[in-house]
């Protein structure tokens, strides 16, 4: 099947006669601890349905999401983005500042044809979005560590994510090698959930080493389409490598599994869980 592969829409509890590949939800912008319980409940789901979900969504405030192994002292004593909303990801990396990014959460169950090999499931995803990228004047690659995909993160020590590279992560090789690209990932006992986030623009709302230059900044001839328009090229994209549809699903996840997402926030604004390191 192609990238022009259809799209269906299907309202949530229809029976549908042929197994969705890739579910799709469109979310509005929300804060840090009710988009992390959304993309937690996501996992949940995948778990359930058997097959890939994924959810596209904004953030509201501006918040920096910070790697669920990352000492809050280091996000404390970051002068940069002092002020900002802070949350603590389910998943690893380092901190990203929210706000001028596509941010996507991803999970599969363990028994999906990405759910047994991680840097395939990176690979995968990242790789859609290249050719998609390409399509419209950006020219990114997968960074390749000079010790090969095994090797430790190059600059593993940075705080944020953006001066960190992991093999899989998207650079523009045009502009040094910088990132525009990167994801994080979550094994839980039956399925895998992925963070990433795809710099579209520098976050006018912090400065110093907390503002990194965006595609719109690195590549200033590129016609990228609106967030939804390249989200949904990528989701195509991606269910086309696994030979599938995608589906559009009928309302936002966070507001169709509303209970369950609000139970979820309360546990990641507790400081319990922010100070777990």
């Amino acid at each position: 099947m192609g990238v022009g592969s259809r799209v269906r829409r299907v309202p949530r509890g229809i029976a549908v006669s042929v197994p969705v590949g890739v579910a799709v939800w469109w979310d509005d912008p929300a804060d840090g601890p009710t988009n992390m319980a959304a993309d937690e409940w996501l996992a949940a789901e995948a778990d359930s349905r058997g097959g890939m979900l994924l959810r596209v969504y904004g953030w509201s405030p501006t918040t920096v999401s910070i790697g669920a192994f990352q000492p809050i002292a280091a996000a404390r004593a970051a002068v940069d983005i002092r002020g900002v909303p802070i949350v603590r990801r389910p998943s690893g990396g380092g901190a990203i500042v929210h706000g001028s990014d596509l941010t996507y959460a991803a999970a599969v169950p363990r028994s999906h044809p990405w759910g047994g090999d991680p840097q395939a499931f990176y690979d995968a995803l990242h790789g859609a979005m290249a050719a998609v990228l390409a399509e419209h004047g950006v020219e990114a690659a997968p960074f390749r560590p000079a010790g090969g995909a095994a090797s430790r993160p190059d600059r593993e020590d940075r705080f944020f994510c953006f001066d960190r590279r992991a093999a899989g992560d998207l650079v523009l090789p045009a502009a040094g090698d910088a990132k525009v690209m990167g994801s994080a990932q979550r094994r839980l006992a039956g399925v895998v959930l992925q963070h990433g986030s795809l710099l579209l623009r520098g976050n006018a709302e912090v400065s110093g080493a907390a503002r990194h230059p965006g595609i719109t900044e690195l590549v200033p001839t590129a016609s990228l389409p609106g967030p939804r328009g390249l989200a949904r090229a990528w989701a195509m994209r991606i269910a086309a490598a696994l030979g599938t549809a995608v589906s559009e699903e009928v309302g936002a996840f966070g507001d169709v599994w509303a209970d369950e997402v609000a139970a979820g926030a309360a546990r990641f604004r507790d400081p319990r869980w922010m100070n777990r390191r």
